[in-house]
């Protein structure tokens, strides 16, 4: 079983090299570009678990282990 998980910085959270990025881009001529926040992902290979069980570990290391609960967020999803 393999897990994705997306670790962002919440909307309250200023984002200084997502908008450095954005300036990068704008001044390399995508003009379209209105705002970037930036990120982190993750791929969990996970061996002999259940659906169920590997969804509360994900859940676990995400909160505990790959984001910091004050500034960031995660989201998740279980592939087969």
């Amino acid at each position: 079983m393999k897990a994705h998980i997306w670790v962002t910085l919440k909307p309250t959270v200023l984002d200084p090299q997502g908008q450095t990025i954005q300036h990068a881009l704008v001044s390399l001529g995508y003009n379209n570009v209105r705002d970037v926040r930036q990120g982190k992902f993750f791929v969990l290979e996970l061996n002999g678990t259940s659906r169920e069980e590997a969804q509360k570990q994900i859940e676990r290391i995400a909160r505990d282990v790959l984001a910091n609960p004050v500034l960031e967020e995660f989201r998740y999803e279980i592939l087969e």
